[in-house]
């Protein structure tokens, strides 16, 4: 009983000294520097954070109290080695290390200036002339928030309604573009990393928002691209699992993002084009149930373009073609009206065409490497508009969501 006791006690103590050292602003404004440092990471606009902008409260006391202190002692030190030639290598040394952290420092603050969110002002106006696209902005996302909802708000706020159903509501109606039984590929950027893909937080959002069909969705949802097996981050093409992506969570790859919806039982897949890219099949109706790609050896007399596209069987046993739709073996049918494409690209840089976003992506649904082979190689023909004549001769985009997120 007395161990027992004297363990309690030592216990209370030790509680005790915890919660002295947990409320000393010596250790709150150290782990404060700690804390700014590991979430800010290579990502300068997360110092607008709401606990950034707190942890860097912390620093400038933690600062004030217990290092500017140290300044006048230091001087002291560095006039008494000026006074003694024995500590002159030490001065040296200090200077130069001094130099080294301080032209880091201006260095960071020059790029984190360089890189700052850029806040753009967005204002309604109307086409002059048709036919004319309706374009909606949502400003002030991140993508592992409401964005996308506020997106689909409001598109139907202005009539273009995201689900189609039997019932009016402010997103819903007859005339809405995804119903509850569609199968619905996102075409999603995937060639390179990080920021050369599509934002993985809005490609999980989006997957949500169709998912949460009022009418409860039953259909499919594929993400799907085609990095042509060549060029990209690896230099092997595209990849739905690169270990830094473009999100929040840098760890978070398209591969995740699909693998946890579904564990939860939904029919949700991807398909890397890239790994039939070099197979040329014919169609469905002509017999053929391989997967490949439909190149059309005739070019289109405009832009030069060999029109090819993707037919696959996806992993849970549907059958597309990306030009006529769903193939149903058993009534040897097409639904072409059941198949539905959101053309979701990444806003960036190029070296050759300096932007590129909706129109350029469909250079993920063609086949380079066939096209290239057969003498008319697909990409080029994007300067005299080659992805045009595909996205019209084989399927234009249900909607095109532009992720324009730093």
């Amino acid at each position: 009983m007395l161990f027992k006791g004297a363990f309690i006690k030592l216990l209370l103590q030790m509680r005790g000294e915890l919660r002295r050292l947990c409320h000393s602003p010596f250790v709150i404004g150290l782990l404060s520097l700690l804390w700014f440092i590991l979430r800010t990471g290579t990502k300068p606009s997360r110092i607008n954070y709401p606990c950034q902008r707190a942890a860097l409260a912390n620093i400038h006391l933690w600062l004030t109290i217990y290092i500017m202190p140290l300044i006048y002692p230091l001087i002291h030190l560095v006039q008494k080695s000026l006074r003694s030639r024995r500590f002159l290598p030490i001065l040296v040394i200090a200077i130069i290390i001094g130099g080294a952290l301080t032209f880091w420092g201006v260095y960071e603050m020059m790029r984190m200036k360089e890189m700052r969110e850029i806040s753009l002002k967005i204002e309604e106006r109307l086409a002059m002339f048709e036919p004319c696209s309706s374009i909606f902005v949502v400003t002030g996302t991140r993508g592992n928030d409401d964005g996308i909802f506020r997106l689909i708000d409001l598109m139907g706020d202005h009539g273009l309604l995201f689900y189609k159903s039997h019932e009016y509501g402010r997103n819903k109606g007859p005339s809405g573009l995804i119903g509850r039984d569609d199968v619905v590929i996102i075409k999603v950027n995937s060639q390179w990393d990080e920021r050369g893909g599509t934002n993985t937080d809005l490609v999980k959002a989006l997957i949500e928002a169709i998912l949460n069909h009022p009418d409860g969705f039953v259909g499919e949802i594929v993400v799907a691209d085609n990095g042509q097996a060549q060029y990209g981050s690896g230099g092997f093409g595209g990849s739905f699992s690169w270990l830094r992506n473009n999100a929040e969570n840098i760890s978070q790859s398209i591969q995740s993002v699909v693998d946890f919806f579904a564990n939860k039982g939904y029919k949700v897949s991807t398909y890397l084009w890239d790994q039939i890219t070099t197979k040329r099949v014919s169609e469905y109706f002509e017999g053929d149930m391989e997967d490949g790609y439909i190149v059309n050896t005739t070019r289109n007399p405009r832009t030069g373009i060999m029109v090819s596209y993707p037919k696959f069987r996806t992993a849970f046993g549907t059958y597309i073609s990306f030009k006529y739709g769903v193939w149903d073996p058993e009534t040897r049918t097409y639904h072409s009206e059941r198949l539905k494409v959101i053309n979701f690209p990444v806003l960036k840089t190029h070296s050759i065409y300096g932007v590129t976003a909706c129109v350029k992506h469909y250079m993920g649904v063609v086949s380079d490497k066939l096209t290239a082979r057969l003498g008319a190689r697909a990409h080029d023909t994007v300067d005299d508009g080659g992805m045009g004549t595909e996205m019209v001769e084989t399927r234009f985009p249900t909607l095109n969501i532009i992720d324009a997120i730093w």
